[in-house]
C-alpha cells in the first residue's frame, strides 16, 4: 500500500514577508529597507546569526504593519533546539524598548527550571551566560534591566521592567487575587509584550480537548493579550506540533519564522552526531564512553584547545537503576587495571564495528596503560560524578543544587565529568559539552519514548564554541579536517542493537529532521600524488609559501586589561560554588537562594593571597609580565591591581552579613587564580608578518585520507564530499579530487583556462591543499591585526614560466560562511608582490591572494584569473 502523503503545511505570514522582501518596487519603504539596528548590536554579549537577523526583520515588518493590532498581537517564532531563542528573545526586548516605548516584559514559560536558567540570562550580569552588553545604553542613555512581580503605575525612564514566572503561578495568582499581586487590571492599565517561551506547552488544550487544565492557560495568556490592546505576545518553541489540524489552524497565520534542525546542522550550528549500536552489557558500554570521551580529551589537548572538558550523560529509565548504575560505574573504575584495560582494548579492536571507536583503540595501543589508568581513575572519580532526577515537573534543574553544577558545567572549575539522570534533558539545560549519551539499563521501549530521546539528541547536539588557534568558532569547523579534529564536533549516542527500537528511533529523527550517522558507515576516500607530477621539476624543487608570525612585542603586555582583565570594573567571585561542589551528593543539604557580599579590599588581604600562591613570586610573575618591575607596582598601579578596591562574592543565603576574615581572604585568593588563569592564557600571542617562507612542495604535497560519513538518516553526505576523477588532467597534481560541489565548480572554472595559461607558461598546476599541513597556514599582518589564528587556503595555483614564479592562494566560501570569515579574504587581497617580501628568492617570485570564490563567481575570480593569461 503506498504511504499516504503528507499534506503541505504553508504559513502565509513567512510567504508574504519572503514576497515582499523580494519586491523591488517596495525598496524605499522603511520596513523593507530594515537592517539590524546598531541598538541592539551594541547591547548584545553574543551578535546575532544571519538566521536570527532575519526573525528580527520578519518581526519588524509585523510591527510596522498599518493593522499590526489586529493582524499581529500573537506571533510564533518556530526555531531549532539550541538554535538561539533566547538570544532572539533579548533582541526583541530591545526593540520594542526602543522603537515602540514598551518598558513591561512578562516572561512565562511552565517550569521553574527555565524561570531560573532565564534569570541567569537576563538579569544577573554576573553570570557568564548573562546575554547583554555591560553597561546597557541606548542614545547615550543607560539603560537598566529590574525583575519586578508587578508592574509599576509610573515606570521610570531607561527601565525595562522583567516579570519572571510560571505559567501556573501567573494562573493562580490573577484568579486568585491577593496583596501585592498581579491583577487583570493591573494589566489593562499599562502596555506589555509577553514572551511565551516552551510555548508548545500553551497549546496542549487545543491539541487535546480533553486537556481542559492546559486549555485554561491558553485562556488566561488570551486574556492578558486581550487586556490592552498594544499588548503583544511572542512565541517561541522547537517542537510545535504542526501535523495536528487543530495546532496548524491555531498557528498557521502567527509564525512569522521558522528554522528548523536540518538547516541549523546543515549551517554547521550543531555537532555532528553518530549513533554508536551494539549488544554490550552496561560495564561494557560504560567503559567503551570513558574511554571515548578520554581520547576526546587528549586530542583536544593535541591540538592545543584549552579547558576541554566533555562530559558523558548516563540515561536511565528509572531511578533505581540509575542509582545502581552509578554505584556500578565506580567500581569498574576502582577495580580497573591496566592488564585488564590492555585486554578490554585488544578485545574491542576486534570485534567494534565503529570507525569511531576503533580510530580511539588504534591510539590507545601506542600508550602507556599504566598511566592511561591512573588518569581515568582521577578524572572519573566520585567527586567527579553526579546523580540527579528529573521525573519532577521542574526536571533535572528542579533542585538548586543541580542547576548550579549542571548549569555550568561547561566552566573550567566544574569537575563533573559523568552524569547519571533519569529519563530526559530538562528544557533549559543548554550544556554545550555533552559529548556521549550512554542508554542504561536498556528495556524495550514505545515510539513515544524514541521521540523523547531524538529530543535529547537534538538538546545534546548543541555546539560547544572552544577556542582553537587563538580563535572562537560557533559553527563546526573541521568537517573537511582530520577525524583527531572531527572528534571535537561529534556526539556520540551508544544504544542497542535492537531492529525495532532502531526503526522506531530513526523514525523519530526523521519526523524532527535530526541528521544522525551510524557510527560505522563511513567510507576513507584515498587520493594519490600523480607520478607525472612527482617527476616535475616543480614536485622535486619547487616551493609553497606560507608567511612568518612574530610575538605580539613584549611593551604591549603593560597591563591587566592587555591579558582581557577588565581592571575598571567591580569584580565578582563566587564563593559558594566550592561548597556546593563540595556537598553535591549530600542529599539533606539543599542550598536557597544565593546573595552577595561586598569585600572591602586591603594591603593584608592581597598580600597573604599572594604569599600562598607560589605563582605570585617575582621571578615566575616577570615570566609572563616582561614590564612589570616589582611586586609593588603589581599591588599599586592602576594598570595592574592599583584599581582593585572591592570585590562582590556571591555567598549562600543566611551568610554572615560581615564576612570573616578568612573568607574574605578566600574571596581574594579566587579572584588572584582567576588573574593567574588569565595571564597565563593570553601571553605570548602570535600574528603574522609579511615576511614568507618556503616550504618544499615534496614535503607537503603527499597522498592523504579523508574520512567521510556515507549517508544520514534522510540525506546523503555524498552531496557535499565526494571523490572526483582527474588522471586524464596532468595541471591537477591528485589523480582525485576529494572536494564538495562549490570546490568542484572552482576546479572546472580553472579547467576552462588552462589551455590558455599553457600557452604562456611552461608550467601550470592547481594544488588542493591538505589540511594536515599546518605549517602553510596564512597569518593577518596587514594594518592592525585582530585575528591570530591562521587558516589554510584550499588551493594554490602554481604558474612558472623562464621569468617568474605565480602563486594564487584561493579559497572557496559557502555563503553561510562569507560574514565570519570576512578577515580570512581581507588577509587573501592584502598578498600581493608590494605587500610581502618572500624571503630567500629574488623578485622572480610572485604571491598574490584573491578574494573569495563563491557560488557562481559573484565576486569575479574569473577576471584575475585572466590577468595571467595575457
Amino acid at each position: 500500500m503506498a504511504k499516504k502523503k503528507a499534506r503541505e503545511l504553508v504559513l502565509p505570514i513567512v510567504h508574504e514577508i519572503k514576497d515582499y522582501t523580494s519586491d523591488f518596487l517596495k525598496n524605499d519603504e522603511p520596513r523593507h529597507s530594515f537592517v539590524y539596528p546598531d541598538y541592539i548590536k551594541h547591547n548584545l554579549k553574543h551578535q546575532l546569526r544571519d538566521y536570527q537577523k532575519q526573525s528580527l526583520y520578519n518581526l519588524n515588518y509585523t510591527q510596522k504593519d498599518d493593522h499590526v493590532a489586529s493582524r499581529f498581537n500573537q506571533l510564533l517564532f518556530h526555531m531549532a533546539t539550541g538554535s538561539g531563542k533566547t538570544d532572539v528573545m533579548a533582541a526583541d526586548i530591545l526593540y520594542f524598548y526602543h522603537e515602540f516605548g514598551y518598558q513591561n516584559f512578562l516572561f512565562i514559560v511552565n517550569t521553574n527550571a527555565v524561570i531560573a536558567k532565564t534569570r541567569e540570562n537576563m538579569l544577573n550580569v554576573q553570570s557568564p551566560k548573562y546575554l547583554f552588553s555591560q553597561p546597557l545604553s541606548i542614545d547615550g542613555e543607560t539603560i537598566e534591566l529590574r525583575e519586578v512581580t508587578r508592574f509599576p503605575t509610573n515606570s521610570e525612564p531607561g527601565v525595562i521592567y522583567l516579570r519572571l514566572t510560571t505559567i501556573q503561578t501567573l494562573a493562580n495568582e490573577l484568579n486568585t487575587p491577593r496583596e501585592n499581586g498581579l491583577t487583570y487590571g493591573d494589566l489593562e492599565k499599562q502596555k506589555l509584550i509577553i514572551l511565551a517561551d516552551e510555548a508548545h506547552h500553551f497549546s496542549a488544550g487545543t491539541k487535546s480537548k480533553s486537556d481542559q487544565k492546559n486549555k485554561a492557560w491558553e485562556y488566561v495568556l488570551d486574556r492578558i493579550r486581550q487586556a490592552n490592546k498594544a499588548n503583544r505576545q511572542l512565541e517561541f518553541t522547537a517542537t510545535i506540533d504542526l501535523n495536528n489540524e487543530f495546532i496548524y489552524e491555531k498557528y498557521r497565520d502567527k509564525i512569522i519564522f521558522q528554522y528548523d534542525l536540518k538547516e541549523f546542522q546543515n549551517a554547521g550550528y550543531s555537532k555532528k552526531i553518530a549513533r554508536l549500536q551494539a549488544n554490550a552489557d552496561d560495564n561494557e558500554k560504560m567503559l567503551n564512553a570513558v574511554l571515548l570521551s578520554q581520547y576526546r580529551k587528549r586530542m583536544a589537548i593535541q591540538a592545543g584547545v584549552k579547558d576541554f572538558k566533555p562530559v558523558i550523560l548516563f540515561k536511565s529509565n528509572r531511578k533505581d537503576v540509575s542509582k545502581a548504575a552509578r554505584g556500578q560505574f565506580l567500581t569498574m573504575m576502582d577495580r580497573l587495571t591496566a592488564e585488564d584495560l590492555a585486554q578490554f582494548i585488544a578485545k574491542q579492536l576486534q570485534t567494534t564495528q565503529s570507525s569511531t571507536l576503533r580510530q580511539a583503540y588504534t591510539y590507545y595501543q601506542t600508550v602507556d596503560m599504566g598511566s592511561l589508568v591512573r588518569e581515568l581513575q582521577r578524572d572519573f572519580q566520585l567527586l567527579n560524578t553526579i546523580r540527579v532526577n528529573d521525573t519532577s515537573s521542574d526536571g533535572i534543574l528542579g533542585d538548586l543544587n543541580n542547576f548550579r553544577n549542571l548549569n555550568t558545567l561547561e566552566e573550567p572549575s566544574n569537575p563533573f565529568r559523568a552524569i547519571f539522570s533519569v529519563v530526559k534533558l530538562s528544557e533549559g539545560w543548554d550544556v554545550l559539552n555533552l559529548y556521549d549519551i550512554v542508554r542504561i539499563g536498556e528495556q524495550p521501549i514505545t515510539s513515544t519514548q524514541t521521540n523523547s530521546e531524538a529530543q535529547l539528541i537534538g538538546r545534546g547536539a548543541r555546539y560547544n564554541p572552544f577556542v582553537y588557534e587563538d580563535a572562537t568558532s560557533f559553527t563546526r569547523r573541521f568537517d573537511h579536517s582530520t577525524p583527531e579534529l572531527q572528534i571535537l564536533e561529534s556526539l556520540h549516542y551508544h544504544t542497542i542493537n535492537d531492529k525495532k527500537y532502531i526503526d522506531n528511533l530513526t523514525k523519530s529523527f526523521e519526523a524532527m529532521q535530526l541528521q544522525v550517522e551510524d557510527d560505522k558507515d563511513f567510507d576513507i576516500l584515498t587520493t594519490t600524488v600523480k607520478k607525472s607530477f612527482k617527476k616535475s621539476n616543480v614536485y622535486q624543487y619547487g616551493k609553497l609559501y606560507y608567511n612568518d608570525v612574530e610575538d605580539v612585542p613584549e611593551s604591549e603586555y603593560n597591563g591587566l586589561t592587555k591579558y582581557g582583565v577588565p581592571v575598571a570594573e567591580l569584580p565578582t567571585v563566587n564563593i559558594e560554588t566550592a561548597t556546593l561542589e563540595a556537598t553535591a551528593f549530600d542529599t539533606q543539604n539543599v542550598a536557597g537562594m544565593n546573595e552577595t557580599r561586598l569585600v572591602k579590599i586591603d594591603e593584608a588581604l592581597v598580600k597573604k593571597s599572594m604569599a600562598r600562591n607560589p605563582f605570585f613570586r617575582f621571578n615566575t610573575m616577570k615570566k609572563y609580565m616582561p614590564t612589570l618591575n616589582s611586586i609593588s607596582e603589581f599591588m599599586y598601579d592602576a594598570q595592574w591591581l592599583g584599581q582593585l578596591k572591592e570585590i562582590q562574592a556571591t555567598v549562600s543565603t543566611g551568610a554572615d552579613t560581615v564576612l570573616s576574615r578568612e573568607t574574605q581572604l578566600l574571596v581574594v585568593e579566587k579572584y588572584l587564580a582567576y588573574i593567574q588563569r588569565m595571564l597565563i592564557m593570553n601571553y605570548k600571542r602570535q600574528r603574522g608578518t609579511n615576511k614568507f617562507i618556503g616550504l618544499p612542495i615534496k614535503e607537503v604535497v603527499q597522498d592523504y585520507q579523508k574520512r567521510i560519513p556515507v549517508n544520514y538518516s534522510n540525506a546523503s553526505i555524498h552531496e557535499l564530499i565526494q571523490t572526483y576523477d582527474y588522471k586524464k588532467a596532468p595541471w591537477f597534481v591528485y589523480n582525485e579530487a576529494i572536494v564538495d560541489k562549490l570546490e568542484r565548480s572552482l576546479i572546472e572554472l580553472i579547467q576552462g583556462y588552462v589551455e590558455e595559461l599553457q600557452n604562456k607558461y611552461k608550467d601550470v598546476y592547481l594544488i588542493r591543499s591538505d589540511e594536515r599541513n599546518t605549517k602553510l597556514k596564512l597569518h593577518e599582518f596587514a594594518n592592525n591585526v585582530s585575528h591570530y589564528a591562521g587558516f589554510l587556503p584550499d588551493f594554490v595555483l602554481y604558474l612558472a614560466n623562464e621569468s617568474y614564479i605565480y602563486q594564487i592562494y584561493i579559497e572557496p566560501k559557502g555563503t553561510q560562511l562569507l560574514d565570519q570569515d570576512q578577515w580570512k579574504e581581507n588577509l587573501l587581497t592584502s598578498i600581493s608582490p608590494d605587500s610581502v617580501d618572500v624571503i630567500g628568492e629574488n623578485e622572480k617570485v610572485k604571491l598574490y591572494g584573491v578574494r573569495f570564490y563563491v557560488s557562481g563567481d559573484s565576486r569575479q575570480i574569473r577576471k584575475k584569473i585572466e590577468i595571467f593569461t595575457d
